[in-house]
């Protein structure tokens, strides 16, 4: 698994490298994460651990935010309305955030696992996820439904699987989550309060798009949680990109226009 990732991160970035999107100024960018990476390894000593997942975190916020340079991630979606009554919505091919959770995935393989698999309950936290939260954004008025299937639909589910969901459950379940479960251990109901830290963390991440979507994101988060307790990190990845696939199809995407 690790050697796959390391030849896909390689290939991807060398593709990007290749034509110009890719510049010498991200190499600090790599330095971090390789030099957080070489520090949270289980044989280093507790305090080094504490220094390289801090040292992500930061290096982290930074690729999240698009704040490092040498990264040219090309808009491939520009300003499209994809109903009457939507925003228009523009979308990059980002080369930053991903790192995020290539950086996860190779360092901390521990996010991939849950101590139980319970596919029936993972299902189901897939499934109400949607419902309520979809419902809940028609109800308020912020969606309204809208079936489509746009010729940018292909290069959207693309982005969003390997993009946007993988990396944002690697980090706010496997990581956030599971570490917080790793760190609250002994405590009464510790699974319970890092789910529900990790999905306030996730709602507040969507403060962007105003008070009522982080409400909605942080509900979703609590599903996604549920989904990653029972059945890991594939079945929240399912949970958030089914739901963000249900979004995307059926309902105004990303939001209804204000008249």
């Amino acid at each position: 698994m690790r050697a796959f990732l390391l030849a896909l991160l390689a290939t991807g970035y060398a593709l990007a490298l290749s034509h110009g999107h890719l510049g010498l100024a991200s190499l600090p960018a790599f330095a971090l994460l390789l030099g957080s990476g070489w520090l949270v390894q289980p044989a280093r000593a507790r305090h080094w651990n504490i220094l390289g997942h801090l040292l992500f975190v930061l290096t982290g916020v930074a690729l999240a935010l698009h704040g490092l340079p040498g990264f040219d991630n090309a808009r491939v979606i520009d300003q499209v309305r994809f109903s009457a009554d939507a925003l228009p919505f523009s979308m990059h091919l980002n080369l930053d955030k991903p790192l995020i959770g290539f950086w996860l995935l190779l360092a901390c393989p521990w996010i991939v696992m849950t101590r139980r698999q319970r596919p029936g309950l993972a299902t189901l936290a897939v499934v109400l996820t949607s419902l309520a939260c979809l419902g809940s954004a028609w109800l308020s008025g912020i969606v309204d439904w809208s079936p489509k299937w746009p010729p940018q639909a292909w290069l959207w589910i693309t982005n969003n699987l390997l993009l946007v969901s993988l990396v944002e459950e690697a980090l706010f379940r496997g990581y956030l989550q599971g570490g917080l479960q790793r760190l609250f251990a002994g405590l009464r109901h510790s699974e319970h309060l890092a789910l529900l830290l990790a999905a306030l963390l996730f709602g507040l991440a969507h403060v962007g798009g105003g008070w009522p979507w982080v409400a909605l994101a942080t509900l979703a988060g609590v599903g996604y949680g549920l989904a990653w307790r029972h059945g890991g990190l594939p079945a929240a990845v399912l949970a958030h990109f089914g739901l963000n696939l249900a979004h995307f199809t059926l309902f105004t995407y990303p939001l209804k226009a204000i008249p």
